[in-house]
């Protein structure tokens, strides 16, 4: 049976309470936001639904948002942000205070207030990863070796941002997905609480309730992504129904972007066992 396809988010917030919505991807591909879609979850948020932002960022919320701000999308947009920045403190907290970063300066505000140290390869009982130190430049490979090393050590890897890759305008870029990847390959331990585990969702729920004073019902939760192993597996694992964003990082392997073939874009949902509520090109 062919999956629905819609053209407007308005035609299922009837059916639903609460809205947990991917950022990247769907609002913006990391150059521009997309008015359409910022201005359907308004819309969604006037007709009486809640709309929570979860999203695989390996940043606090604050920092988020901000760069929200510097993409025009209004703060209406939402009535929460969760990162997987946010739900990754806790699995730090929890391990060892001697910290290898593996990642970009400007991910260094998920430590504070944090009491961990920083520490070079050596001294580190953990890796923290937010991603590659130059996502522009490098791929996973050329991190082989070091991840070998650690691999070897047996230490355990927190993977901040469990995306594989992400659209950077045109382009796409690794994240700290695939070195978590990587490592899970060698043998390594890796820990990860952001999409699709647990962690994040059952945030977001949770400040969900805490905004509305009510409980959740999570049969009139609406998922909305573009990524098979995060969004489309995290809704499945944690109970909510999706709506798939076609034109996103998966948009070359059933067409064009801008114009999925039908019947390759039903192959692919079925190749992956997913089973959308609906799918759209992009979030309007």
């Amino acid at each position: 049976m062919a999956t629905r396809t819609i053209k407007r988010l308005d035609d299922l917030t009837d059916h639903y309470d609460l809205i947990l919505c991917d950022v990247w991807g769907v609002i913006h591909n990391g150059v521009a936001a997309w008015t359409q879609a910022y201005r359907a979850l308004m819309r969604a948020r006037q007709a009486g639904l809640q709309v929570v932002a979860i999203t695989n960022a390996p940043r606090p919320f604050k920092q988020v948002v901000e760069q929200l701000d510097g993409l025009g999308v209004p703060r209406e947009t939402f009535d929460a942000v969760v990162t997987s920045g946010d739900v990754t403190r806790a699995l730090i907290s929890q391990n060892s205070k001697q910290v290898y970063h593996l990642g970009q300066d400007k991910d260094l505000p998920i430590y504070e207030g944090l009491d961990v140290q920083l520490v070079a390869e050596a001294e580190a009982q953990v890796i923290v990863c937010t991603g590659l130190e130059d996502d522009n430049t490098q791929t996973p490979e050329d991190y082989a070796e070091l991840l070998s090393r650690f691999a070897a050590r047996d230490l355990p890897f927190i993977c901040a941002n469990p995306d594989i890759v992400v659209e950077m305008g045109e382009r796409l870029l690794w994240c700290a997905g695939a070195l978590a990847r990587d490592y899970a390959a060698l043998g390594g331990t890796t820990m990860i609480a952001g999409k699709p585990h647990a962690p994040i969702y059952d945030e977001a729920i949770r400040q969900a309730e805490v905004l509305s004073g009510k409980k959740v019902d999570r049969r009139r939760v609406l998922a909305i992504g573009d990524g098979m192993p995060t969004d489309v597996k995290g809704a499945r694992d944690n109970g909510v129904d999706l709506l798939f964003i076609s034109d996103g990082i998966h948009a070359r392997e059933y067409g064009e972007p801008g114009n999925p073939n039908a019947e390759m874009l039903d192959a692919f949902l079925k190749a992956h066992n997913a089973a959308p509520t609906a799918t759209m090109v992009k979030l309007a």
